[in-house]
């Protein structure tokens, strides 16, 4: 193995972990605008009023992207023994 494919393999862990947890971060970022306009709106100043939403927002994506997820972390765990599979 040499660097290209030392740095291939890097790319495609890095690409694997941000398309594995966008799902979340997105979720988690939509429902807090959402409740940072609510809060703003409304004067109400809450510090828990953003966690519950959130949580269960985040799992209820969690739940439903749970197959995409897995999917792409067995292709690149295809690809990387695949890889070792053939020397290089």
């Amino acid at each position: 193995m040499n660097e290209a494919d030392a740095l291939e393999i890097i790319r495609s862990a890095v690409w694997t972990i941000i398309l594995g947890s966008g799902p979340a971060v997105g979720t988690a970022m939509g429902v807090g605008v959402v409740i940072a306009l609510f809060q703003a709106l409304t004067q109400i100043q809450e510090m828990t009023l953003t966690f519950v939403p959130k949580i269960l927002a985040i799992f209820v994506v969690m739940t439903l992207a749970a197959p995409f997820i897995g999917g792409q972390v067995y292709a690149f765990t295809e690809q990387v023994y695949s890889r070792i599979e053939k020397g290089y």
